[in-house]
């Protein structure tokens, strides 16, 4: 990923999680939605892309518009996804909100300096050992998604 790609995405993560921060359950409630069901969509949106990693399979077609290609998939959901900005607007009546701003803005760094690191870690492991770790993060994700559904799943 090129420079300005990581620094778009890093950016574009930042003002989404942001304007989720201050805007979210405004946003929700004008929508009639509250976080559990923001937060189950989601879940079933990263259940989708584990798949996707595990399975090799494209259930999201990437964008013909090639502006868009680190917004979605990168960005949004990966990053800023509902696990993420459902998590910001819960934590907000825990922490004082200046702590939330500090995490986001930290959480903001390591995301930067990680995708920096992503094409010499791709020629550390090499094709295949990408496709393990590909695989075995798509796991992970798909038990992330599978306990955000759980816990936000109420009968």
């Amino acid at each position: 990923m090129g420079g300005f790609s990581v620094v778009k995405a890093t950016l574009v993560s930042g003002l989404l999680i942001l304007v989720f921060f201050f805007l979210g359950e405004s946003f929700l409630n004008l929508m009639g939605l509250d976080i559990s069901s923001f937060a189950i969509a989601g879940s079933i949106v990263l259940f989708i892309l584990g798949l996707e990693m595990v399975l090799g399979w494209d259930f999201f077609k990437g964008e013909n518009n090639a502006k868009s290609g680190v917004i979605v998939p990168i960005a949004f959901p990966i990053i800023a996804g509902s696990g993420t900005l459902t998590t910001v607007m819960s934590i907000k009546s825990l922490y004082h909100q200046y702590n939330i701003l500090i995490a986001i803005l930290i959480n903001l760094i390591i995301i930067y300096i990680a995708l920096r690191s992503l094409n010499l870690l791709e020629r550390m492991l090499g094709p295949s050992g990408i496709l393990v770790i590909r695989k075995f993060f798509g796991v992970i994700l798909i038990a992330i998604a599978v306990k955000m559904f759980r816990t936000n799943v109420h009968f």
